[in-house]
């Protein structure tokens, strides 16, 4: 089997012109030897965005001695013109052979400044898999060098042929360089906008096992610890157990540590139950009794959770189905006064990740109850747990489940504030011209609101930032600054998700438990792209690369 750069294409299914593009690269995957190569550009994308590898060349086949053959694909109906072979389309006419001939005449050009001078073996093929060239010699093309529908069948022994033709020695030195070229030097990534929504359907699908099978087990009384890293789908499973005590008529309530979380969360949750952090189901319940903490105290959340505990609880305030998220981060006093609103033969769900405890709380006994593990993130990328787990060396090693490679984390080091500010500039930039839409970014600061160089901004340069003011509305919504960029710190961003993340302002003296948890927090956020911006002292510690900037 040939080997196919960049991968990840079999996960990610296409439509129209992509799906038939993606069938002949199944067939070039399956009948080319593993001495063959296959660079593609199906779901793949340049930084300077140009849709195809090439220009105009879908699929470039390096042989084992190195020759290249660059393949144009035309799928539908073409015209024969006295020019040669024309693809007509909804505001213009190309010409096939005019344009393979100028993209050839480029690639050759750039390969020969790259191999040093070395002058690469070079061909062509056009493959039109719906069409009979019925004028093959007025095609403007080597009819040799043309695969139409009366041949399709023979497009494997062709491209053998093509690259066996002359039987080199491989000169392995010009391979590796022709590898490195094609693969680092045209920078390909992601095709965001055919890639996200489908990634986000992949991750759905596949950590949604968790869900399934936690949901089937029975005891009596139900009490389920579910201990899982960051995208092993423990959110999905809190959505699952709350839309089936919504179907069965029963009331619900999902408590969570951070705001932002539970926010989020009432947002995609169905409607009915209830969806709190802790302290504002504190408040809401003393509220309910005509008792309105003062939260311009310096101990208001102390005296919150004092007079919430104190309360006589009647059955109006109790609920069927109790399921805690982010449970590393209670208290064992929010265990008890949780557990005491759970009605007679109520269930009770504790999800937590030891991982992303940012508070040093000790972890929670729960006696009586029974536990399931998961260590598979179907959310991050390959590179991103095989990152993590070699840097990090958690306690237990991530199993990467996603199926996307291929994303490579950037690592950008910076060694003054200033700097700093300048590359997280930088780095939005980039990760537009990468192609994600401002929505799916999100910057994550490493450090807390309060201590962030960014936080005073609503500005990077021309990026506006969307961050917390600090403030809730009369609704106890929170208040956000105008501006199309999420900004927020790993704490408050913790149990959320963005397909492109920036972990800025990453810096720190010592390695110890609490910055490898904050760095495994912030590296786990990104489900397709991730860029970290560290400091230098930091990535020393880390034994990390400045690959970019």
């Amino acid at each position: 089997m040939a080997r196919i750069h960049p991968e990840g294409w079999r996960q990610i299914p296409a439509s129209g012109a992509l799906a038939r593009e993606l069938e002949t690269l199944a067939e070039l995957a399956a009948g080319l030897p593993d001495d063959f190569s296959v660079f593609h550009g199906i779901h793949w994308t340049r930084v300077d965005r140009a849709h195809a590898l090439f220009g105009e060349i879908d699929f470039v086949v390096v042989g084992p001695t190195g020759r290249l053959l660059l393949i144009e694909q035309k799928s539908g109906f073409l015209d024969e013109t006295a020019e040669g072979l024309v693809k007509t389309q909804i505001k213009a006419r190309k010409n096939i052979s005019a344009q393979m001939a100028r993209t050839a005449d480029h690639l050759r050009m750039r390969l020969i400044e790259y191999l040093e001078g070395h002058a690469p073996a070079l061909d062509v093929l056009l493959y039109c898999p719906d069409y009979v060239v019925r004028q093959p010699g007025s095609a403007g093309i080597d009819p040799q060098r043309i695969v139409d529908a009366n041949r399709r069948e023979q497009l494997v022994p062709i491209i053998k042929g093509l690259l066996r033709e002359v039987e080199d020695e491989p000169d392995r030195r010009v391979l590796d360089r022709i590898d490195r070229f094609l693969a680092d030097a045209l920078e390909l990534v992601p095709e965001v906008n055919a890639v996200v929504g489908q990634a986000h359907a992949l991750y759905t699908r596949l950590s949604g096992g968790l869900a399934e099978w936690a949901r089937r087990i029975e005891m009596t009384p139900h009490r389920l610890r579910v201990t899982g890293t960051a995208g092993s789908g423990k959110t999905q499973l809190a959505l699952a157990v709350l839309r089936d005590a919504l179907a069965a008529g029963l009331r619900p309530l999902y408590v969570c540590y951070n705001r932002p979380l539970a926010d989020h969360i009432a947002r995609i949750a169905p409607p009915g139950g209830v969806i709190a952090t802790y302290h504002q189901l504190c408040d809401r319940m003393l509220r309910s009794r005509g008792k309105v903490p003062d939260f311009s105290r310096n101990d208001a959340f102390s005296l919150l959770e004092s007079a919430f505990a104190a309360l006589t609880l009647t059955d109006a305030d109790r609920f069927d189905v109790l399921i805690v998220d982010e449970g590393q981060d209670f208290f064992e006093s929010w265990r008890d006064h949780l557990l005491a609103l759970l009605r007679p033969g109520g269930a009770a769900w504790w999800l937590e990740d030891p991982m992303q405890n940012l508070y040093a709380r000790p972890e929670i006994e729960l006696p009586g109850w029974v536990g399931i593990r998961s260590g598979h993130n179907y959310r991050s990328p390959v590179e991103i747990v095989d990152m993590l787990n070699g840097m990090l060396n958690p306690p237990e090693a991530v199993d990467a489940g996603s199926p996307l490679a291929g994303a490579e984390v950037e690592v950008v080091v910076w060694h003054d504030p200033h700097e700093l500010v300048e590359r997280t500039k930088r780095a939005i930039t980039r990760c537009i011209g990468l192609g994600f839409k401002r929505d799916m970014i999100a910057l994550v600061t490493f450090r807390g609101r309060e201590h962030s160089l960014l936080t005073p901004l609503d500005r990077l340069g021309p990026h506006g930032l969307r961050s917390f003011s600090g403030r809730y509305d009369l609704l106890g919504e929170p208040v956000y600054t105008e501006g199309d960029f999420m900004f927020d710190s790993v704490y408050r961003f913790k149990g959320q998700a963005a397909p492109c993340v920036i972990f800025t302002e990453i810096d720190f003296a010592e390695l110890d438990t609490l910055t490898r948890r904050k760095l495994f927090v912030g590296l786990t956020r990104a489900s397709i792209k991730l860029i970290l911006l560290v400091s230098a002292r930091a990535a020393r510690l880390l034994g990390l690369p400045d690959k970019g900037g």
